[in-house]
């Protein structure tokens, strides 16, 4: 029998353990039982290297963000409210996709006010339109969308601004099983070859008509690049004129920064802003990317995960068209040069008012180790804490054993599942499990305030608003966006750290198209919906 005093100190000891900040694995207690399946056939085909995304998304609107996982089933799970999840898929109507699926969007297209999906694949995509009840019904034939191509991430944006969402999709390349390479380490046995060895293709983009029709509007927009092999998409406004731009994360190709001429068209800077290549004016493997504002500078800088020994892409935005690589000389670069990064976001994990930066890391060849001893196929995540004024400490080994676990992981996204106040993570791995990461690391004397904005003149996800809001420690700034990180989509809420303060002074929205409102008396510590005013 135990000692008072030994179970005193066990009572201690784990009451200290409670009180540690951590990422917690709930996967099983919440339900979730998914294994993605790369479908391998022996023959070391390049799209099984590639995994798939997850997405999560309100899709029953009851303020409770679902999940939604990619395989050649997808699977939808819905949010019971309690910290667990029910699998929904046969109920669901959602297809089964082609060999290989790979990315989910989410987004209302047609303003019905339910949010519809947009699900890529190895030439196969689905526009799935939301019946409500957790119910959807493809609607890609209809809707006049033909992607046939590689797709991997996409986004909905309303790049008009005429009140309707539109869709970009990001293509890799031309491949299929009959125009598979022989590629090889060592010159013998068949190897995965890397996306040198296949040519481009360009990325679509469709225009919504506003009817349910959409119309490919890639080469009237200047967007057709048939050497592009594009993996990640980021919406941004990077020169603060309220129209949406587009930066694509290429493979092994220039990175592309496209500029909205505001007539319907894009012209690519990614060269001149200094985000097309590496330090050492190279292309780089870009997979996933995301925009925020980390240093609070009020523009939007740009997060890139990169192939191993290339080291992740922090790249910030001067204000003057041009962007400037801070993670060479950061933290930042040193702790992700060997992994390889797929998803990557912004996203303020200890809700004290600064954004810091996540990373899902996993290489694509199993055997790696054997040409390069230092790098492994499965590694842990990264989870980089911003100390303010542009610094960043990698806090990954800090947050608990289940975050350090090494994964092949490959999709991430972010939301608040348990509407506690604090982000949680979901992490996607390929041929293995999915993961879901409670955040038990945000200290509970930190505050917080979340926005679900309802676009009535704009499109009713409200996807491309922008929201600010004052607190005593300064201002802050968020946009709703569909697309980032690697072929998923985190919850469309906006979502602000206020750290030890406890009033908000105004929130300021500035909706899609330059409507504004102003907002006093909004308390924090809840989520709060805000519907678009009529114009006056």
């Amino acid at each position: 029998m135990r000692s008072a005093a030994a179970l005193s100190a066990a009572l201690a000891f784990a009451a200290l353990a409670a009180a540690q900040p951590r990422f917690t694995d709930v996967t099983k207690q919440a339900g979730i039982v998914f294994r993605h399946d790369a479908q391998k056939s022996g023959k070391k085909y390049l799209p099984e290297t590639m995994g798939a995304g997850c997405a999560f998304a309100d899709l029953d609107g009851d303020g409770w963000p679902d999940i939604l996982l990619m395989n050649p089933q997808p699977a939808l799970y819905r949010n019971n409210r309690n910290g667990t999840f029910t699998d929904v898929t046969a109920s669901s109507g959602i297809p089964r996709l082609p060999r290989w699926p790979m990315g989910a969007a989410v987004g209302d297209y047609d303003n019905d006010g339910r949010p519809d999906l947009y699900l890529t694949a190895l030439s196969g995509d689905r526009l799935l339109r939301n019946e409500g009840g957790m119910r959807f019904r493809d609607v890609t034939a209809a809707a006049g969308i033909a992607n046939g191509f590689f797709g991997t991430s996409a986004a909905f944006f309303d790049y008009d601004l005429d009140g309707h969402l539109d869709l970009f999709v990001a293509n890799y390349v031309q491949w299929s099983p009959q125009t598979d390479l022989f590629c090889s380490l060592d010159g013998v046995n068949k190897s995965y070859c890397t996306p040198e060895s296949y040519r481009g293709v360009s990325s679509r983009l469709f225009r919504n008509l506003g009817n349910g029709r959409f119309e490919d509007a890639t080469k009237k927009a200047g967007l057709y690049d048939p050497s592009s092999k594009s993996l990640g998409v980021a919406v941004l406004d990077f020169n603060n004129d309220g129209w949406p731009d587009l930066f694509v994360a290429n493979d092994t190709q220039p990175n592309k920064l496209y500029r909205n001429l505001k007539n319907g068209r894009f012209a690519e800077e990614g060269v001149a802003a200094g985000v097309a290549f590496g330090e050492d004016g190279v292309a780089r493997g870009a997979m996933g990317v995301d925009a925020g504002d980390y240093d609070r500078s009020g523009r939007a800088h740009l997060l890139v995960g990169n192939f191993s020994n290339q080291m992740l892409g922090l790249y910030r935005n001067e204000g003057t068209g041009l962007f400037v690589d801070e993670a060479p000389r950061s933290t930042v670069g040193r702790a992700s040069l060997l992994r390889l990064a797929f998803g990557v976001f912004f996203f303020d994990f200890d809700l004290d008012g600064w954004l810091d930066l996540f990373a899902a890391n996993g290489h694509i060849e199993e055997e790696i180790a054997r040409v390069q001893p230092k790098v492994t196929y499965a590694q842990p995540p990264l989870l980089f804490r911003n100390s303010g004024q542009g610094r960043f400490e990698d806090f990954s080994a800090k947050l608990g054993p289940d975050l350090q676990k090494p994964l092949v992981a490959r999709g991430a996204a972010y939301a608040d599942f348990d509407n506690d106040g604090d982000l949680d993570i979901l992490l996607t791995s390929n041929h293995g499990p999915a993961v879901l990461y409670r955040n038990d690391a945000a200290p509970r004397t930190h505050h917080w305030a979340g926005f679900r904005l309802v676009g009535r003149r704009s499109n009713r996800s409200a996807i491309g608003a922008v929201v600010r809001i004052e607190t005593s420690s300064g201002r802050q700034w968020s946009m709703v966006k569909s697309g980032s990180s690697y072929c998923s989509a985190s919850d469309l809420a906006v979502h602000f750290g206020l750290g030890r303060d406890t009033v908000i002074r105004f929130v300021e929205i500035e909706w899609p198209g330059g409507g504004r409102q102003r907002l006093s008396g909004v308390a924090p510590g809840r989520y709060h919906i805000i519907e678009e005013q009529p114009a006056s």
